[in-house]
């Protein structure tokens, strides 16, 4: 019987080694103590509805050439993987400077591993491939490609931001693969520990010192959960305060901080402008309506309306290098713990 090795790398948790007999039973309780049942069906239906959304607002949109994204499904794996799980986008153009572009750096930094692709919006993949006729993985098929492949250590990164209800159900997918594979480590979400905030503050004031005039409020929008993890987001902007970027601001399209926060927050200062940035991995449904969309209810027609020069930057933090360093810097971790 071999020896079989799945370490969990999760905000919070450290590096956690179980062996091959409680291998699915240990994580898959892991993940329900994290999260409740309930709670994580309705983010599923959430996320279900706000990429279904996402699918329907695109039908009369010109998103770019989907041949020039790789999809990173090949066969011919070799005995080590690093697959790169993100929770998609059908904007061709910008999921090739998204996450086709964190992709390239993993394979860059890691030439023994093969790096590939796994989506977890199953209606991105869907949308994409009925539109576009590419094919893209989602993290089922991707993990049974690697077991095909003879895969025997699979690194998983995941692109999220946050330890929250997505991060966990990758976690309880896994769960249910690791005795395939000889050994299984899972990298750490976005931001995990304090110098991740650094490094994202940094990269996200970096990218908009060119717009930072002293008159202009610069707004991050994120997605938001109802789930705990929506902490981040509070936390961000506590950090950002702390750091001397007191003209910047968060706020989510779900949850909170809201516009209606956000918005006042600005307000009470003396801004003649307003520059609107995701702050998410992509720049894809929600940055292109949700923030800088003309209907009521957008962001940028909100702050227009309040009498602000508003300014869109349609750039995710998936472009910004930092962040694809940061996230190539989370999956070193999780492999130099394979050899602890």
């Amino acid at each position: 019987m071999k020896n079989r090795l799945w370490k969990l790398l999760a905000a919070g948790v450290g590096a956690a080694t179980l062996m091959m007999g409680a291998v699915g039973v240990q994580a898959e309780e892991a993940a329900t103590e994290a999260v409740s049942e309930e709670a994580t069906e309705a983010a599923a239906e959430d996320t279900t509805e706000a990429a279904e959304e996402e699918a329907e607002d695109e039908e009369n949109y010109e998103t770019g050439d989907a041949s020039k994204d790789n999809p990173r499904n090949q066969d011919e794996i070799g005995e080590k993987e690093l697959l790169v799980v993100s929770f998609g986008t059908s904007y061709n153009d910008n999921r090739v400077a998204t996450i086709g572009a964190i992709e390239n750096a993993m394979e860059e930094a890691f030439p023994d591993y093969s790096v590939r692709r796994g989506f977890t919006a199953q209606i991105i993949i869907d949308h994409v491939k009925n539109r576009d006729g590419e094919v893209i993985d989602n993290f089922g098929e991707a993990l049974n490609r690697a077991i095909d492949n003879g895969v025997k250590t699979l690194v998983v990164q995941p692109t999220h931001l946050m330890n929250g209800l997505e991060y966990n159900d990758v976690i309880d997918e896994l769960a249910q693969y690791a005795e395939e594979f000889e050994q299984v480590v899972v990298g750490d979400p976005l931001l995990t520990t304090d110098e991740d905030y650094d490094t994202v503050i940094s990269a996200i004031t970096e990218d908009t010192k060119a717009q930072d005039d002293g008159e202009t409020a610069i707004v991050f929008m994120g997605h938001g959960t109802e789930a705990e993890s929506n902490q981040i987001y509070a936390t961000m902007q506590e950090k950002l305060t702390a750091a001397g970027y007191a003209n910047y601001f968060v706020g989510t399209v779900e949850a909170t901080p809201s516009l209606d926060d956000v918005l006042a927050a600005v307000q009470a200062g003396e801004y003649k402008k307003v520059v609107l940035q995701p702050l998410m991995i992509v720049a894809g449904d929600h940055a292109n309506n949700d923030m800088a969309g003309d209907e009521e209810g957008a962001w940028k027609k909100t702050f227009e309306d309040a009498g602000y020069e508003v300014t869109c930057n349609l750039k995710g933090l998936g472009e910004m290098p930092a962040i694809q360093e940061l996230l190539v810097a989370h999956a070193q971790k999780a492999i130099d713990s394979l050899a602890e």
